[in-house]
């Protein structure tokens, strides 16, 4: 299957639109690990096992491994989900941004190395910084178009004079992954929770991409106004995939030895949250 269909059949599957970030940060780990790198193998695949029948999506944020020399671990976690996981897709939270030979060896790393069904762009360069991942056949990809963070106001929502229309960059950047950039049918968009009304202005620019939607839980984002902007569907089946992030609000819902099973309930609460806001 392509990542696409992944994705639905995820959703149909384990009846959610729940992503779980895998960011583990060992001094956030429960007290028996605490500070300690070399368990971030063990504390996601924790994770993963408690989760799996709950999820649409895994999306492991590179930057959390990188950091503390664990990309073995990482690549340990793609294989463990493969096995534990095989029906949820795994987003590689990366965040590429370059162009020519430097974006094809990180197109290399996100699906050969690490086996990845979908990841992370900047599409701040252009078309050519995305075409190398399009070359993977099946395999997906989220281009960063209106994101939660503050400093998202200092672009995104401004306007393009050299437009015909003059829109607002994420939805030029929303007009274009629905449109002339969707070569292989496999792009996305990140929107950022935190921005219910953004939300429903991308999706009616690009009204059967899937969204990966961040800033639910500790961020503050409303989950019931993000699914209700975002989804959308047609007697009962998804026409446009929603894919919630949720990440320190399950993986530290608890410091103890029980931290993957109260997380396993804080994700059965969310996915459940999610699901009912479809209506």
């Amino acid at each position: 299957m392509n990542f696409l269909d992944m994705l639905r059949a995820a959703e149909r599957q384990n009846q959610s639109m729940l992503c779980v970030g895998l960011d583990p940060e060992p001094a956030k780990f429960p007290h028996h690990w605490r500070n300690d790198p070399s368990k971030i193998y063990d504390f996601c695949a924790a994770i993963v096992d408690a989760t799996a029948d709950l999820v649409i999506a895994f999306k492991p944020q590179i930057a959390y491994f990188a950091a503390h020399r664990a990309e073995d671990q990482l690549e340990r976690l793609m294989a463990h989900m493969r096995v534990a996981a095989p029906q949820v897709p795994i987003i590689l939270d990366a965040k590429r941004g370059d162009i020519g030979s430097t974006a094809e060896q990180y197109a290399k790393e996100a699906f050969e190395r690490y086996g990845a069904d979908a990841v992370t762009l900047s599409p701040f360069m252009g078309f050519d910084s995305v075409q190398p991942y399009l070359r993977y056949p099946g395999k997906g990809a989220f281009l960063l178009c209106r994101t939660s963070n503050p400093g998202g106001d200092d672009f995104q929502p401004q306007h393009l004079t050299n437009v015909e229309g003059q829109p607002r960059l994420y939805e030029h950047i929303a007009s274009l992954t629905q449109g002339p950039w969707n070569l292989n049918g496999q792009l996305g968009l990140v929107v950022g929770a935190t921005y219910p009304a953004e939300i429903a202005r991308v999706r009616e620019l690009a009204p059967t991409v899937p969204l990966l939607i961040p800033g639910v839980g500790a961020q503050g984002g409303d989950a019931h106004a993000t699914v209700q902007a975002g989804w959308r569907g047609h007697n009962g089946e998804t026409t446009g995939s929603v894919v919630v992030n949720s990440s320190r609000a399950i993986l530290y819902a608890s410091a103890g030895p029980d931290f993957a099973q109260v997380a396993r309930q804080e994700a059965l609460k969310t996915r459940d949250l999610l699901h009912a806001a479809r209506g």
